[in-house]
This record gives structure tokens, sequence and C-alpha cells, in this order.
């Protein structure tokens, strides 16, 4: 069962996700490193694969940089649900088939290290721990594609071939 990382502040920026200094590579498993550093600088030793990040308003502000979106999933995390991102993090993450999803009230929701099922079918985000089941914003069929695929060129790829 996937946990929860509660990052509560709004406008974490991409400087936070991957710090500028680390922007030497494209390689995730390396920029996977770095992930959330400065923020939380132990996120990376507890983060595990399809974990999933509940963050503040606007995540994902500031510079625009795909090298966030990189960080983030190749650290292990599924998907980011925040109440709304920034618009260039939310394309960035659609474009390389990174779940970003809109939730008003996601952060009281949830406490940092909640299990948590989420159910894209449906729309919600169930807290395994309260029960509580929360709505986000259901994601457009042409972005749950790009997802399946890996990323948009991927789509591209299978769509075009």
């Amino acid at each position: 069962m996937p946990k929860v990382h509660v990052f509560g502040r709004d406008h974490i920026n991409t400087d936070e996700i991957i710090p500028a200094r680390h922007l030497t590579t494209d390689v995730e498993s390396e920029l996977a490193k770095y992930a959330m550093e400065d923020y939380d600088k132990d996120f990376v030793k507890r983060v595990q694969p399809g974990d999933i990040i509940v963050a503040g308003a606007d995540f994902g502000c500031g510079s625009s940089r795909e090298h966030a979106v990189w960080a983030i999933r190749g650290a292990g995390v599924a998907a980011v649900l925040a109440p709304n991102f920034a618009r260039i993090f939310y394309r960035n993450a659609i474009n390389n088939g990174f779940l970003a999803l809109e939730c008003e009230n996601i952060v009281s929701a949830f406490q940092d290290g909640d299990e948590a099922d989420l159910d894209l079918k449906a729309g919600v985000i169930t807290n395994k721990r309260t029960g509580q089941v929360v709505t986000f914003v259901p994601v457009p069929q042409f972005a749950l594609d790009v997802q399946k695929s890996g990323g948009w060129l991927e789509y591209m790829k299978e769509t075009f071939n």
C-alpha cells in the first residue's frame, strides 16, 4: 500500500523539488537522489516506489524544468495530489506520463506516513487510516493514455506507428 508524504506548504517551487545545483544530468536515477532535498533532506531515505506526495497549492511553481518531474518520479513517487499546480509543472507532468492530480482539501485529509488507495477510474483517494475518501478532478482520458504509455513521446510512437 502506498504511503503518503505530506508537503503541506503552498508554493513549493521547482528549485525545492530538485535544486538547480543538481541539474547537471537528466538521468532520473541521479536526480532522484536529490528529490525534495531542500524541503526535506530525509525524503529520499523514506520514499518507496508507488508512494504519493500530498502538497499545498501551486505545487511546482517557479522555473520551468522537466527535471522536477523526473526527480520525484525517479525517487519512486507515483503521483502528486495538490489543490492546484503551476501550469508549467502540470504540463510537464502530463508530457512525462506522471500523475499530477488536482484535489481540494487534500492536505487536511492526510498525515505524513498514512497509507492511501488511489483509484484513478473512480477519481478518489482513500486514507486507509481514517477511511476518509477525497475526490479529485477527473484525469482526462488523453492524459491517462499518455501516462499509460510512459510519456508524450512514447504515446506518439504508439499512436502513429
